[in-house]
């Protein structure tokens, strides 16, 4: 079985994110892609970030179309800051033998991996597929040789931000169409991002 997990903040998840999972799930002919919101994100503490659980919910309206996504409470059921490898641990230990993990990333972030909680660890539980990002060439020949390796996903690039919508949303200007319109109601009903 061939799972990929797109792990992120989801501080909203947004139109690319979802785009970015279906694209890699056809090209890598994925059985599943699971959306995994970041509890403590290790790379952000201090940040203002919307409550967790709003992040979760917001993930599971948006993925709840597509039968090939799921959206997974993992990170945020766990206390302390998320780690990718405990996440693959986790989902490793959730699926069981067989399964084959791709962890999704932008090339942007591949830059920083060195940095990351045992990146060894992550490469023998997972692949790296790493998703094209405009003005990043990521060297990935030192990773290739590793257990798990890495995979380069060309997707299309859709300019969207998390920021820039969370100002927005602040501004009273509208959202619709860079996010669901189920996450969009969620944002209004609940007062996210709003002053």
């Amino acid at each position: 079985m061939r799972i990929g997990v797109l792990g992120g903040t989801f501080d909203p998840i947004h139109i690319a994110h979802l785009a970015t999972g279906e694209q890699v799930r056809a090209r890598l002919e994925l059985e599943e892609v699971v959306f995994v919101p970041a509890g403590e994100p290790w790379m952000k503490a201090g940040a203002p970030l919307s409550p967790a659980r709003h992040r979760l919910d917001m993930t599971r309206l948006a993925v709840a179309g597509n039968p090939f996504f799921r959206a997974s409470s993992v990170e945020v059921d766990r206390s302390g800051p998320s780690y990718t490898v405990d996440t693959l641990e986790a989902l490793a230990g959730e699926y069981g033998p067989g399964v084959e993990l791709f962890f999704i990333m932008g090339a942007d972030a591949l830059a920083d991996f060195q940095r990351w909680k045992s990146p060894r660890r992550i490469l023998e539980l997972a692949k790296l597929a790493v998703v094209s990002r405009p003005g990043f060439n990521p060297e990935i020949s030192p990773l290739s040789a590793a257990p798990g390796g890495v995979v380069m996903v060309e997707t299309d690039d859709l300019a969207i931000s998390a920021t820039e919508i969370r100002r927005r949303v602040a501004a009273g200007e509208s959202v619709r169409y860079l996010v669901p319109d189920r996450v969009y109601r969620h944002i209004l009903d609940n007062g996210l991002y709003t002053p």
